[in-house]
């Protein structure tokens, strides 16, 4: 089966400056880490790197340090961070992406903005640049936020609008799940109505707290389908986000205190939950897991390369955790 994992992270503390980075989470995550967490089903394997929040000053430096090791992680897009609120600074930022070949799209990552922000004249002029270079735009935003994006998608309809992580909802964990809201089926449906707006099926796993089963989050993704047609959908992975929690069954390296820790399958459970959930529902699975994000993101050309052999690896958290 061929993926193209629309929502990938990588970054490497060394080289660049994070300020949000805790616990498993402050460790390098390149190359070699994401060799190592393949995706079981694949036979073909490309993704698309979202920015990992990065500070301001280091918003070009991440996509260099990207699109040093594109090919051999198998990134055929990169979704750059910049600020769509700075007039002639945005112009001048986006000019220095377009420097890059890969770069297909930016993330203002609005979780952590104000309310408001999405729709300020400031942040539209920002968008309406962004879709004159027929760039995609990332919605990283919380579910309260869904109402924003929908009038952002409705001031700028030529603008490719894709909803990260479903809006964010609450899900509950496994053992304590929780249905959506109406609230938020109200929200997803409302900006669904604007057709140049997409969703990605991700980051699931991490709003519950990597404690979370394939049923607990089915009813968020038939609430995302029936918002916006299989058509709309695309898979994400989240990683490494989305690969941390309780240690996973047999795991010799399970922090003895029950911390959170790096879950070495999570990445292809849940690839292969939403294939299940797509499978049991007759959805197109083709089109979630690979043409949808191929689409979006105009990269057909650059994603059709096997899935090569991982390589013993060497460093990083992984590393540091078996003592290597």
């Amino acid at each position: 089966m061929r993926i193209l994992d629309s929502h990938l992270h990588l970054w490497s503390p060394s080289t660049l400056t994070y300020t949000w980075l805790e616990g498993p989470l402050a460790w390098e995550f390149a190359a070699l880490e994401i060799e190592h967490s393949p995706i079981d089903v694949a036979t073909v394997e490309k993704s698309v790197f979202v920015q990992a929040g990065t500070i301001e000053d280091d918003f070009l430096a991440e996509v260099r340090w990207v699109v040093e090791q594109a090919d051999e992680v198998g990134v055929v897009g990169i979704v750059a961070g910049a600020r769509l609120d700075r007039g002639t600074d945005t112009t001048a930022h986006l000019e220095g992406l377009a420097a890059e070949p890969l770069v297909v799209g930016v993330r203002h990552d609005l979780q952590i903005e104000p309310d408001g922000l999405a729709v300020s004249a400031a942040f539209v002029t920002g968008a309406r640049e962004l879709a004159a270079r027929g760039w995609t735009f990332d919605a990283c935003v919380r579910a309260a936020q869904l109402p924003e994006i929908a009038r952002l998608a409705g001031a700028v309809p030529e603008l490719r609008i894709v909803l990260d992580h479903l809006g964010k909802p609450e899900v509950g964990t496994a053992d304590a799940p929780v249905v959506p809201t109406m609230e938020w089926v109200r929200d997803l449906d409302d900006l669904a109505r604007h057709p140049n707006t997409w969703c990605k099926l991700s980051g699931l796993p991490a709003e519950a707290g990597g404690d979370w089963s394939a049923e607990q989050l089915h009813p968020f993704l038939d609430a995302a389908a029936d918002a916006f047609g299989v058509e709309r959908l695309m898979w994400g992975s989240d990683w490494p986000v989305s690969v941390i929690g309780p240690a996973e069954e047999g795991d010799p390296y399970a922090p003895e205190d029950g911390s959170p820790t790096y879950q070495p399958t999570a990445r292809s459970r849940w690839a292969d939950a939403v294939i299940a959930w797509a499978e049991r529902r007759g959805h197109d699975v083709d089109a979630i897991m690979w043409r949808n994000a191929e689409a979006f993101y105009r990269v057909g050309r650059r994603s059709a390369v096997p899935v090569d052999e991982p390589r013993p690896r060497r460093g990083g958290f992984l590393g540091w955790l078996r003592g290597e």
